[in-house]
């Protein structure tokens, strides 16, 4: 392995301030796929700016033109900080964005700015810190067009991507690159060997930079096929990350909305204090060794700094031990960590899965049934 190739990491691209007018922040990106069968123009009819040149819906400046309006910097409105991060209006004055954003501006007086310079303050609904994902409610909205979302499982490898953000504190920046995979395996937020958020991403080539998190992936009809949240980086120098090297990451618009739907739902009457989903994320109760790429092997005591397997948890009732390696998840082969955290996000928490594990050269099966993280 090349020594360039073990210096690349994941990294949630973080909310926090690097000097005036820096900060640290997500990515972004849009699909030009082929236009539905039955429309030869975009749904998303935002008025242009009065000096705007005029340009085909379907083309990058066209989407870049409709779909900029509805897009928001998200910054502490208690400070000079020219922004944190992105986000876009959906329908009842609502904002989508990462929970990271959102998380990191909780205790100060958030606020959103638009395109054209006009700023809201803005509260949080809900948060889903499993998957990353926020919304916000606007105090001061503009009538902007809300944007829709789109159909991700559709996305194919090269559709052609545009990223709409504020990329260190540059609102309305725009990039565009294409589809470079899907369904790419990603860990974020990790604090400890085998922890972190694991979501099944849409990667990007679209230039993605610190500030750009929350920000939508969306399609040539307008339509958001995905939130940006992170980006593989080759590190920086001490304190500090460095940026685009065309490799970032969105959450797919699959796994959004019907996120962002369960924090409607949860949300008072007031529009405030939502949550996900009750259930929480799926989980099995384990800390697994990253380092290992042959199965997902359940760290030792030692290497998790405590229990590796959880206390009465789903995989110590199922008879997992530190140091079993998993290989087989319901059926499907497991590589490494990372996909088995990814395959179990798919389910749901009560599912009852097999598992096929190894431990001292034999092949054992067991069965599992999924806890909450919210247990």
């Amino acid at each position: 392995m090349p020594l360039w190739a073990v210096l690349i990491v994941v990294a949630v691209v973080a909310v926090g301030s690097a000097g005036a007018g820096g900060v640290l922040g997500g990515s972004l990106g849009v699909q030009q796929g082929a236009p539905p069968e039955e429309t030869s123009s975009p749904k998303l009819n935002t008025d242009l700016p009065s000096d705007a040149p005029s340009r085909a819906p379907d083309t990058v400046a066209g989407v870049a033109q409709r779909v900029s309006p509805s897009v928001v910097s998200i910054q502490d409105g208690g400070t000079t900080m020219s922004g944190n991060g992105s986000g876009f209006v959906i329908e009842n004055d609502h904002v989508v964005t990462n929970n990271h954003v959102a998380s990191a501006l909780e205790s100060g007086e958030m606020e959103v700015a638009y395109s054209n310079g006009k700023t809201s303050g803005a509260g949080i609904v809900g948060t889903e810190p499993d998957s990353d994902l926020a919304v916000l409610r606007l105090e001061d909205p503009l009538d902007v067009q809300p944007l829709e979302f789109g159909a991700s499982d559709d996305v194919t490898v090269g559709d052609e991507v545009v990223a709409i953000g504020a990329p260190l504190g540059l609102a309305g920046t725009v990039t565009s690159g294409i589809i470079s995979a899907v369904d790419r395996p990603v860990r974020l937020g990790e604090d400890s060997p085998g922890q972190g958020t694991a979501i099944s991403a849409l990667q990007t080539d679209a230039a993605i930079n610190p500030g750009n998190s929350g920000g939508p992936l969306v399609d040539a009809q307008g339509r958001v096929i995905g939130v940006n949240t992170a980006i593989a980086t080759m590190g920086g120098s001490a304190g500090r990350q460095s940026g685009s090297i065309g490799l970032g990451f969105a959450i797919p618009s699959a796994e959004v909305e019907g996120i962002v739907d369960d924090i409607l739902s949860g949300a008072g009457e007031d529009g405030e204090d939502g949550s996900g989903s009750e259930d929480g994320q799926a989980q099995i109760g384990v800390v697994l060794d990253d380092s290992y790429d042959q199965g997902a092997r359940i760290a030792s005591d030692q290497e998790a700094g405590g229990d590796a397997v959880e206390p009465e948890g789903p995989a110590d009732q199922a008879g997992l031990q530190p140091g079993d390696v998993i290989v087989r998840f319901d059926g499907r082969d497991i590589s490494d960590a990372d996909t088995l955290i990814r395959l179990i996000g798919e389910y749901d928490s009560g599912d009852r899965v097999e598992v096929v594990f190894e431990r001292g050269g034999e092949r054992n099966t067991t069965d599992i049934t999924l806890g909450s993280s919210t247990d």
